[in-house]
């Protein structure tokens, strides 16, 4: 009897790829019934690899998730017509580490000081813990919540035994903080060396510039304060002009040492031009000279610091914005918004061009965002933690659907907010309701060792 079955169905295909495994330029023919997984086998044995690499594969902007011919008959594409399809590195499973344990929420987190996690929480403590999960110490800086932290970067290396911490806090300061990073049975005690004293409203975020030399703070009074990391030698504010936090909870006596009082700094500039809320501020990598903030004006600003000017303006209509991240070349940034959406914004365009060049929805509002430190990590992707306890990997080549996600504290009752995270080294920190979390992802182009 003769067969009455179909004949399969093939397609035109041309790869491109931008990881370190690219295919001579051909045209495949490839069945429509294939998946990632036999395409992947093809790109494997075409380029002969002695360890199989597995591969995604995005098709006009979409990682492929179905059978080739399925794609194409929901996008009304021919059997005739050449598909230009990318394929990157799979981003691995990400697995749980560890937890960390805390009493009281953790509102930031650093894992970017290899062998350290360093967190800041609402009980005014700073915490370092090891990689093996042992508290070296906690640190009293602040009588109210700490609502961001930032280790100054020490290009020198002159001192390898300790780090100077940046913190932010409802109680109106900012301070810079000598942490070492020894047991807290050492003789070395932590030492908050200077108090920031700009605002008169409870600060939301803290940053330092990649020389470890500027800072930036900014808080809900709408002000942006730009200082330096040194340490006067006398107090630069008088007392009767420092602004008092009268509804904080004290909930601690801060350990200062009585013979060495924290010096009160000034800033080098206040930059003002938000109209509400600014919920963070930072610079640019590749200028130094250049900062970008962002708020609950629903604007994103950019900043010549050395003039203490606005220098553009992106205006976003009905979306508060909660965080906001910039990728290494400062030419695009990232803005999380409480309308459930994170947005990608190109600072090249005029700034009357307030159309974001991608939008990526989340089921849940996005508290925070980070981008890997990794030299090796590819600029298109990064991760957001939002109020659903959920994290989630995103590359921007694909905004239908995040590469990966998964949930932090699974197993506790009631969702448990993110209000932090961090990425690198090959692992996220998040912090949170639930304290802290480590899990193992993998960065983009590489998996992890």
């Amino acid at each position: 009897m003769a067969s009455t079955s179909k004949a399969e169905v093939s397609h035109p295909v041309v790869f491109t790829t931008q990881s370190a495994y690219p295919l001579p330029s051909q045209k495949f023919m490839i069945p429509g019934s294939w998946r990632r997984y036999q395409l992947s086998q093809l790109v494997n044995k075409s380029l002969s690899l002695s360890k199989p690499v597995p591969f995604d594969f995005l098709v006009r902007g979409e990682i492929l998730r179905t059978t080739l011919e399925e794609w194409c008959k929901e996008k009304g594409v021919g059997e005739e017509e050449t598909l230009e399809i990318e394929y990157f590195e799979s981003v691995m499973p990400p697995q749980k580490m560890t937890s960390l344990p805390h009493e009281d929420w953790v509102s930031s987190v650093s894992c970017r000081e290899p062998g350290y996690f360093i967190t800041a929480s609402y009980d005014g403590n700073l915490r370092i813990f090891d990689y093996s999960q042992t508290l070296l110490r906690s640190v009293p800086v602040h009588d109210a919540p700490v609502t961001s932290l930032a280790v100054v970067p020490n290009p020198s290396n002159a001192d390898e035994t300790s780090r100077l911490v940046a913190t932010a806090s409802h109680d109106l300061t900012a301070r810079l903080t000598r942490v070492p990073l020894l047991p807290s049975e050492s003789e070395s005690p932590a030492r908050t060396l200077a108090s920031l004293h700009l605002h008169t409203a409870p600060l939301t975020s803290i940053s330092t510039n990649a020389s470890g030399s500027r800072l930036l703070t900014a808080a809900v009074d709408g002000l942006i304060g730009l200082w330096d990391t040194t340490i006067p030698e006398k107090d630069e504010v008088p007392l009767e002009d420092v602004q008092v936090s009268h509804d904080r909870k004290k909930r601690r006596k801060v350990n200062d040492d009585p013979e060495a009082k924290p010096k009160r700094k000034a800033p080098l500039a206040v930059l003002k031009s938000h109209t509400a809320r600014v919920s963070r501020a930072i610079f640019l990598e590749t200028k130094a000279r250049t900062a970008v903030s962002a708020g609950f004006d629903s604007t994103v600003r950019t900043w010549d610091t050395e003039h203490g000017v606005c220098t553009s303006t992106i205006t976003a209509p009905s979306k508060p914005f909660l965080d906001i991240a910039a990728f290494p070349s400062g030419q695009t940034v990232l803005a999380a918004s409480t309308d459930r959406t994170v947005c990608q914004y190109d600072l090249r365009e005029d700034a009357s061009v307030t159309t974001p060049s991608t939008t990526l929805a989340h089921p849940a509002t996005p508290s925070c965002l980070a981008i890997s430190s990794s030299p090796s990590a590819p600029e298109h992707q990064f991760i957001s933690g939002a109020y659903d306890g959920v994290v989630r990997l995103w590359d921007l080549r694909s905004t239908k659907s995040a590469v990966t996600s998964f949930k932090a504290w699974e197993g506790r009752s009631g969702g448990k907010k993110i209000l932090s995270v961090d990425w690198a080294h090959g692992v996220v920190a998040i912090g949170g309701e639930g304290g802290v979390e480590v899990w193992r992802v993998s960065e983009g182009d590489r998996s992890l060792a």
